[in-house]
């Protein structure tokens, strides 16, 4: 198994797909489960590349769920090899991708495979959600499939999401949640004038700077057992007009709440609104669309996936809900359990993209045991 995901991450990673473009990842990846057994349907809205494969019709239905689009490569003088020709060495698998994330699909076409030839008649369903466009805006991948998926009145029992999850070593880490995200942009209104008359006019950045301070120290939430308290961050202050004598006439903040289940977009909204309330500000805020958080509590998933490991890895895995969010946020709508899993994350979005070998002789072993444990 270990070469089979080897020479299959490889050939992702030499197919150079940066979101959204899939570069004909998903078609090598549908060749293969066609032969498995899976009927493979490509889903494809503007120019996002998309693949539901699912091969049974009963429950439960257990997914895995990744993508194919990478980031972009940066300066490629920095590369010790091309980013998008696979590189062997000291150990390690280095191209772009390598972790984020076509190790894991490689992983888990291989270890479908292997179950499908031990069990042909599994009970239940196996399916791979596969899209290009986790980098990018998120908007025509994950999210679309799961509207088609849940138009047709198709549920999934378990999802494992492969994104690099791993801190140390492989297994150590596991998702059983994300964090929520809500960003706005806040505009604070003044009135012009020259720096030199500061009482014929009304400076934006001095109204804001005691809200700010408030804002900065204020505690949103005190977390959960399973979430840290919800996080507020500052990304961008900006104003002025270019002339260093013009008081300016606005400031822009824009920021970011980073929040648990301890709170939700609405609650943060207003009490971030009251703050500038409070102050006397004239103020807008343009929020954008949140994405909620979710947890799937210990129950039949994470106990399959903890047991998987302990027996693959000789490795207790902790569970997390820190980090960015994932597709996970899209497909919690559809699936109940869900649980991300995947190799070391500390070169993903990094020159020099790498992933253990051993890795990839473990990865698919451990999705193995996984899927005889809840499907064999």
């Amino acid at each position: 198994m270990m070469n089979s995901a080897l020479d299959l991450a490889q050939e992702l990673i030499a197919r150079r797909s940066i979101t959204p473009d899939d570069a004909g990842c998903q078609a090598l990846l549908a060749g293969r489960l066609a032969a498995a057994g899976f009927a493979c349907e490509r889903l494809p809205f503007g120019s996002v590349a998309n693949l539901w494969a699912r091969r049974g019709t009963t429950a439960p239905l257990l997914c895995f769920a990744g993508h194919t689009d990478v980031v972009p490569p940066g300066p490629l003088e920095q590369w010790h090899s091309d980013p998008f020709t696979p590189s062997i060495r000291d150990g390690r698998l280095y191209g772009r991708g390598a972790a984020d994330m076509k190790s894991a699909i490689a992983s888990f076409v291989v270890a479908v495979e292997a179950f499908v030839r031990e069990h042909p008649e599994h009970r239940g369903s196996i399916a791979l959600l596969i899209t290009s466009d986790e980098e990018g805006p998120s908007v025509d991948g994950t999210a679309r499939v799961v509207e088609q998926l849940r138009a047709r009145g198709e549920k999934i029992d378990f999802c494992i999401v492969g994104e690099p999850t791993s801190t140390e070593a492989l297994g150590d880490t596991i998702k059983n949640g994300r964090r929520g995200s809500l960003s706005g942009r806040l505009t604070v209104r003044g009135r012009q004038g020259h720096i030199a008359y500061p009482q014929l006019a009304s400076n934006p950045i001095h109204l804001l700077a005691p809200a700010l301070a408030e804002l900065t120290t204020m505690q949103w939430d005190a977390g959960t057992e399973y979430f840290p308290p919800t996080s507020w961050q500052v990304s961008n202050i900006h104003a002025g007009t270019g002339a260093s004598n013009v008081i300016p006439d606005s400031v822009v903040l824009d920021f970011n709440f980073r929040f648990s289940t301890a709170s939700s977009a609405q609650s943060l909204r207003a009490r971030f609104e009251s703050v500038l309330e409070r102050h006397g500000l004239e103020f807008a805020v343009a929020w954008t669309v949140p994405s909620e958080p979710f947890l799937t509590t210990p129950a039949e998933l994470v106990r399959a996936v903890e047991a998987a490991i302990e027996a693959r890895v000789r490795r207790k895995p902790r569970l997390s809900t820190d980090g960015g969010t994932s597709d996970g946020r899209f497909i919690r709508t559809i699936c109940p359990q869900i649980v991300e899993l995947g190799v070391v994350n500390q070169s993903i979005h990094k020159i020099d993209e790498h992933v253990a070998l051993d890795a990839l002789e473990q990865l698919p072993l451990i999705y193995l045991e996984i899927l005889r444990r809840l499907l064999g």
